[in-house]
């Protein structure tokens, strides 16, 4: 059985090199409205999402997380012109799991539109830093709320890697 929801599953892939042009503000809502449609624990939509266009936040952003990587001449944003950073309220049991589902109906909505995208880790332990506090401040994001990740985005450079062989994972059917 297959259909688009199916397809644009099998097709996303991890992008790692983009384009320097800025996509598009539909394609931006189009990605952001999906994540806020994402399911959460028990509804409570306990989840912010802060776009970062600006180059010199973006490249602000991306200082913090090679610093969080050990590595600060790393470039962990590959050069993509959007962030999209990722938080939840640490007050809500389920923050995590609902910061996570937003984060990946984001990079699957982004791959069905025909854009870039890639999960980028350690935004938790970037805002805890004083310049991290600062800035979730600046955006009046609330103390109780946590980093859970920064999907990129952007135009695809190249091409993007072929999928690699998936692992199986069902190990039991219940019998009908």
């Amino acid at each position: 059985m297959t259909n688009e929801v199916l397809q644009a599953i099998e097709a996303r892939r991890s992008c790692r090199s983009y384009e320097e042009r800025q996509i598009l503000p539909e394609e931006l809502s189009a990605v952001t409205r999906a994540g806020t449609c994402a399911p959460s624990g028990m509804g409570r939509q306990a989840v912010k999402i802060v776009v970062v266009q600006d180059k010199d936040t973006v490249a602000k952003l991306e200082r913090m997380n090679a610093a969080v990587l050990g590595n600060p001449d790393a470039h962990p944003f590959y050069g993509a012109p959007t962030v999209l950073v990722v938080f939840a309220d640490s007050a809500v049991p389920t923050h995590v799991p609902d910061g996570s589902l937003v984060l990946g109906t984001m990079l699957l909505a982004a791959s069905s539109i025909g854009l870039g995208s890639c999960w980028i880790n350690r935004a938790k332990e970037a805002f805890e830093t004083r310049e991290g506090k600062a800035l979730k401040a600046a955006w009046g994001i609330e103390e109780t709320y946590v980093g859970i990740g920064n999907c990129i985005l952007g135009y695809v450079k190249g091409e993007l890697p072929a999928p690699a062989p998936r692992k199986a994972c069902l190990l039991y059917t219940s019998p009908s």
